[in-house]
């Protein structure tokens, strides 16, 4: 018998003290951040920004770097003390029974937290919505300051990175696509977190 996948786990490339989000911008935001090795102007802080750690749920966001406005990929190491700053001081995006005790305390989380949680299917190398879901993380206000100036502390533009998968997959060569993933696995999230997400085991 097949063990079922965990519908919702936070897959990610990490280290010891660093997880890896990914992003998609135009050039004129993406240049001056990766010279700067932050987020510069034209980025607008007052925005929420999104960061992802799967790179195919970005993909299917972005198609594959060719979206208008999202043709630059970038991987940001972020702190993982900050990153689960955030996920402690989120809400999720939706009302969740088995998470919250009713919609007042739902409501009552959205309006005081700075970062909304939404968890999505996750996909495949050809896009297709995969059983398990992936965590994307919505920041503003103070989390978005916080990332900006404290949490990042790498950028690179994996822009070739996404159009080489995407040609593997286009040649129909699925398992070169595959070679050439990040490696991402289970996040440890400690139980508080968990709860607070609605995260499985």
């Amino acid at each position: 018998m097949t063990q079922a996948v965990p519908a919702r786990v936070v897959r990610a490339a990490y280290t010891d003290s660093v997880i890896t989000v990914y992003q998609a911008y135009p050039p004129d935001i993406a240049e001056p951040a990766l010279r700067a090795g932050t987020f510069v102007a034209p980025f607008k802080r007052e925005r929420m920004t999104w960061i992802k750690p799967s790179f195919l749920w970005m993909m299917y966001r972005c198609g594959w770097a060719q979206k208008p406005g999202q043709e630059r990929v970038l991987r940001i190491d972020i702190d993982r003390a900050g990153f689960e700053w955030a996920l402690a001081h989120s809400a999720l995006s939706h009302f969740q029974p088995e998470v919250h005790a009713d919609r007042d305390e739902w409501r009552a989380q959205v309006a005081a937290c700075p970062v909304r949680v939404q968890w999505d299917p996750d996909r495949s190398v050809h896009l297709e919505p995969q059983p398990w879901r992936a965590i994307q993380v919505g920041l503003s206000g103070e989390a978005v300051t916080r990332y900006v100036d404290d949490w990042i502390v790498g950028m690179t533009d994996v822009t070739e990175l996404a159009r080489s998968v995407h040609s593997a997959v286009l040649a129909g060569r699925s398992e070169d696509a595959l070679e050439l993933l990040p490696v991402e696995r289970p996040y440890p999230l400690p139980e508080p977190l968990r709860r607070r997400l609605g995260a499985d085991g």
